[in-house]
């Protein structure tokens, strides 16, 4: 099919090449095919976005906060009018199946609405001081050029959720596009140039992810680093950006525990579980990664649960019959295939799944049969990190102390999920879950209008919500005296 997606950079408010001109292959994890090109840029390319951003910050930072919400009102109406377009490239160069892609083009739209609506509401506050004739204030300043680095998983979501804030608080941006997915990024910028932003408010710079990310980093000019991706790679940068003290906000790696209590619906909790866990084929940092079923309920959970896995039809996302993609690349298959072989030589039981797809449609793709596992225990690679693929360990609780214990017993925290009828223990096991984000008889976290994040090593700042804004300012405080 016709993309009709540039290979291009997107700087000043315009297109050019890479200085080397030289473009990389964006390749359909589903059939190994070459689907597109992006522009191979590097250190050079990116100071340009960052001066371009940078001289662009004042003007942006002093236009009316109205006329921001109109731009990103804009850019909204652009995403949802295209939505098929977006979704049909998401699928080409990510995988995942085209009703899910739409659905993720759309929820990342409405960061877009809702920030359009934010940016009229960054207030600021007066403070009684303790003279006559002295006022004290509170401003919340932009803080600046911000540089937002994307992951592959949610190739278009992710850049609205940190464009639409930034924007919205009167930032600038850099944007670096996973490599795995840039077309949906270019994609997006090109629909984002039709409204006519001033040049220099967003960039786009795709290429050398090493080089990129380290004239980010570098930049006295950038003041704040928005990343979505793992937790080593969010240290490394937090450490790098302590040289030039830029604020940054980090939504890292998960581990999420999905418990089943005694007195749950088991039904709605499967149902539950059968949506979380093979959203993106399991390539999502909130999946359920750890499911524990109380003893008296685990027989009839793993009957139903396993029922319902016979239904997934695994393939090409442009299939219509297809309900799962593949992988995104061989090292996620490997690891995967480490996980299920680790547990079952450690006496876990393979109850479904299990294996590699390669023959027939699937044998050019990186594609892994749903997996269900039981009997499996502490001991076992994947209790101790996270599996980012279509993997379900179904472990068994006897109490709420021993659950908890389980489930917080992990680096990570940033989703968890429980399923009970109990009102006190719901208010008991979400004060004691240490995650930045609970699901009670929920399987969805991910909101325009709720503070998404985590605690400990998933992370830090908050996207969505009013909260969200915030990690896009700066608090300036004055002292009038008169």
């Amino acid at each position: 099919m016709e993309l009709n997606v540039r290979n291009e950079l997107f700087i000043n408010g315009q297109w050019q090449p890479a200085a080397s001109e030289e473009t990389s292959s964006v390749i359909n994890p589903a059939t190994q095919e070459v689907v597109g090109h992006a522009a191979y840029a590097g250190a050079k390319e990116t100071e340009a976005a960052i001066t371009a951003a940078h001289e662009a910050f004042c003007t942006w930072a002093a236009t009316p906060a109205a006329e921001r919400s109109a731009y990103l009102q804009a850019m909204y109406q652009k995403v949802v009018r295209h939505a098929d377009w977006l979704a049909e490239i998401m699928t080409l160069e990510q995988g995942k199946p085209l009703e899910e892609a739409k659905g993720e083009v759309l929820w990342g739209a409405s960061f877009l609405e809702w920030y359009a609506e934010e940016t009229k509401r960054v207030y600021g506050e007066t403070i009684p001081s303790g003279s006559a004739d002295q006022t004290f204030l509170v401003k919340k300043q932009p803080v600046g050029v911000v540089g937002a680095i994307t992951p592959w998983n949610f190739p278009s979501s992710m850049i609205t959720r940190k464009l639409a804030p930034a924007l919205a608080a009167g930032c600038t941006v850099v944007l670096k596009p996973a490599p795995e997915t840039p077309l949906s990024a270019i994609a997006l910028y090109q629909l984002f140039e039709e409204c006519e932003l001033p040049a220099g408010v967003i960039n786009l710079v795709t290429g050398d992810a090493e080089k990129i990310g380290q004239a980010l980093m570098r930049s006295e000019n950038v003041r704040k680093l928005a990343f979505t991706g793992s937790t080593a790679v969010g240290k490394k940068l937090m450490s790098e950006a302590a040289s030039t003290v830029k604020k940054v906000s980090l939504e890292l790696g998960g581990h999420a525990p999905y418990i089943v209590f005694d007195d749950a619906d088991i039904d709605a909790a499967v149902d539950g579980l059968m949506m979380n866990k093979f959203q993106n084929n399991g390539q999502t940092c909130i999946c359920a990664n750890r499911i524990f079923v109380h003893e008296t309920i685990y027989d009839e959970f793993v009957e139903k649960f396993a029922e319902q896995m016979k239904t997934v039809t695994v393939g090409d996302g442009y299939n219509d019959k297809v309900h799962v993609g593949p992988l995104i690349h061989e090292e996620a298959v490997q690891k995967v295939e480490r996980h299920i072989d680790d547990a079952v030589n450690k006496g876990a039981t393979l109850v479904y799944g299990g294996k590699r797809l390669n023959t027939g449609a699937h044998s050019n793709g990186h594609f892994v049969e749903p997996t269900l596992l039981t009997g499996v225990t502490k001991e076992m690679e994947l209790y101790q990190e996270e599996t980012f693929g279509p993997v379900a360990p179904i472990f068994s609780f006897r109490d709420d102390e021993e659950v908890l214990q389980m489930a917080n017993a992990t680096p990570y925290g940033l989703a968890a999920y429980f399923y009970t009828k109990d009102l006190r223990r719901t208010m008991k096991i979400s004060d004691s879950l240490q995650y930045g984000m609970v699901g009670v008889n929920a399987p969805a976290l991910g909101f325009a209008q709720a503070p998404f994040g985590g605690m400990k090593q998933s992370g830090m700042g908050r996207e969505g919500g009013h909260h969200g804004i915030e990690d896009f300012v700066d608090y300036q405080f004055i002292n009038i005296n008169y």
